[in-house]
């Protein structure tokens, strides 16, 4: 059912399909054009919040203007909502894939843009609900433990993950990822009650307008002093030196030329040696561990001597293990392999999650009649399938490779493990190409997002930068530039105590998703026993 007087360009909130069914006060929605705006707004706010802009206040605003824009609503026009709101945060927060090919960026783009729709149709039942704030909350958890697992297991655009520098991070420590997604939602949810709640009870200081406001403020002021909760004690833990190495890599404008397999590793082995130089005249402290980036090693080692023998000039100059990214074959893996002194390279890490489009090609042949996209890797990566953590003396170090970063059970399986540090490696060159660093920044975000959420230190090395070495509290210690070389050392604590959030575990996930399938199930049934079924020939 169309709406009436869709052609007026007024903002005037009006009565729409389904708003007298609805628990989100009494206003009815705003017209087509307007909730289309707000959708829109609300995606782009959402990417403003992460990195390279970092406006993370803006999440809030973002499921805030969700909630406006669905309200009142049909399900053809909460699908058609939650399109514009997805394109318009997906498009451009993933624009560096471009360098990857333009089809890559528009098809994840487009499919995360597409299901972000289709749940939004939930998100708009949910408003027919008594307490209907929380449970939108709760279903921005629900949509993204989706996203993260289906298609394409893509974990970018978690309100949480934009959270890197804001006070309520600390959160992360009590429930993870899930929990501060939630929170933030809620705040949102909140803040368009108040909203709402205002227009449809014709103003702003009307006695419901002025209790939802208030409800408003002490949630964001108690999700805010999430900064003030003690989830960082360090004092007493014992600390080791650990190195970083970004050895750079042959800045060129396609791909072939930038990942030049035996001029990476030389880069790589070129910093070492300085490093190790640095070490014997008392310059630098000798590290207990170095970190190479992922891919650092872009041959077998073990089929080519050459490589091998470079990796070993390296770690005999400095003297101490080195974690080398490498490539191995038979099958084709992606992996992180401790090499030791008078040893040689020893345990593995293989990759468990492997990127789409870089590590595996979806619809291969498909892709194949009309690019050359798949030439790059002509046979798929081989997963891993468990955590490893590596001895080097006190340090128990727990190993995950790029985008890995993302997934809070790969990340908390290492610290279950036993691991006190968390090496990160990463190869971003892939993605900066033409200058665009927000793989990079969006990536060390979430990296001092997993710093705060197990309390561990977190050594980020990659190829180009920008490397980092992080605090347990998230704090950057140091940082290298850009399409630079650089040595990064710093002594950091190694704790082995576990954080409510790595004890837990995904349950807090796990329920939240419950809570959301169970309220859609209600909400349903509460519009049959109305005798309102959801319209879906309007907008």
């Amino acid at each position: 059912m169309s709406e009436p007087g869709a052609a007026v360009t007024s903002a005037e909130a009006v009565p729409v399909s389904g708003a007298r069914t609805g628990r989100a006060g009494s206003f009815g929605g705003f017209r087509t054009r307007w909730a289309l705006l707000a959708s829109v707004a609300g995606g782009l706010a959402v990417y403003a919040s992460f990195p390279p802009i970092d406006a993370w206040p803006l999440a809030v605003l973002g499921p805030a203007l969700l909630v406006v824009a669905l309200t009142g609503r049909s399900l053809r026009g909460s699908f058609g909502c939650g399109l514009a709101f997805g394109v318009a945060l997906f498009v451009p927060l993933l624009s560096w894939l471009v360098n990857v090919a333009w089809y890559a960026w528009a098809a994840l783009a487009l499919a995360e843009a597409v299901i972000f729709a289709l749940l939004c149709v939930g998100q708009r039942l949910l408003l027919v609900l008594p307490f209907w704030p929380a449970l939108v909350a709760a279903w921005w958890v629900a949509a993204e433990a989706l996203r993260d697992r289906w298609p394409f297991a893509f974990p970018w655009g978690r309100l949480a993950m934009s959270q890197s520098v804001a006070p309520d991070v600390r959160w992360v420590a009590i429930g993870g990822a899930p929990l501060l997604s939630f929170l933030v939602a809620l705040t949102g949810a909140m803040a368009a009650r108040y909203v709402m709640t205002a227009l449809g009870s014709g103003g702003w200081r009307a006695r419901g307008a002025a209790g939802a406001g208030l409800a408003a403020v002490v949630t964001a002021g108690l999700v805010l002093a999430g900064g003030l909760l003690p989830v960082d004690p360090t004092g007493g833990a014992p600390t080791a030196t650990v190195a970083a190495i970004q050895g750079d890599v042959p800045r060129a404008r396609n791909l072939p030329q930038l990942l030049n397999d035996s001029e990476v590793t030389q880069d790589q082995v070129a910093a070492t040696l300085k490093l190790a130089a640095q070490v014997k005249s008392g310059r630098a402290p000798a590290p207990g561990v170095v970190i190479w980036p992922e891919d650092a090693v872009g041959l077998d080692p073990r089929v080519y001597p050459y490589l091998y023998g470079q990796v070993e000039e390296a770690m005999t100059a400095i003297g101490r293990p080195i974690l080398v990214g490498e490539v191995l074959q038979d099958p084709q893996r992606n992996v992180g392999q401790l090499w030791v002194p008078g040893v040689g390279p020893t345990t593995i890490y293989v990759k468990r999650q492997l990127v789409p489009f870089g590590e595996y090609i979806p619809f291969r042949g498909l892709i194949s009649s009309f690019s050359s996209l798949p030439s790059l890797n002509p046979v798929n990566f081989t997963p891993g399938h468990q955590a490893v953590v590596f001895g080097v003396g006190k340090i128990r170090l727990g190993d995950v490779i790029c985008y890995e970063v993302g997934f809070d059970d790969l990340v908390r399986s290492e610290v279950n493990a036993g691991a006190n540090l968390i090496a990160l490696q990463s190869n971003d060159a892939d993605f900066e190409i033409d200058g665009q660093l927000g793989e990079t920044e969006q990536q060390t975000a979430m990296a001092r997002i997993r710093a705060v959420e197990s309390d561990r230190a977190v050594v980020y090395a990659s190829t180009t930068g920008e490397s980092t070495i992080i605090a347990p509290d998230g704090a950057v210690i140091t940082r290298s530039g850009i399409w630079r070389q650089a040595i990064l050392d710093a002594r950091v604590p190694l704790v082995s105590y576990r954080t409510l959030a790595d004890r837990v575990g995904a349950w807090p996930e796990y329920v939240l998703v419950l809570v959301t399938v169970l309220a859609l199930g209600l909400a349903i049934v509460t519009l049959r026993r109305r005798g309102n079924r959801p319209d879906v020939s309007g907008v």
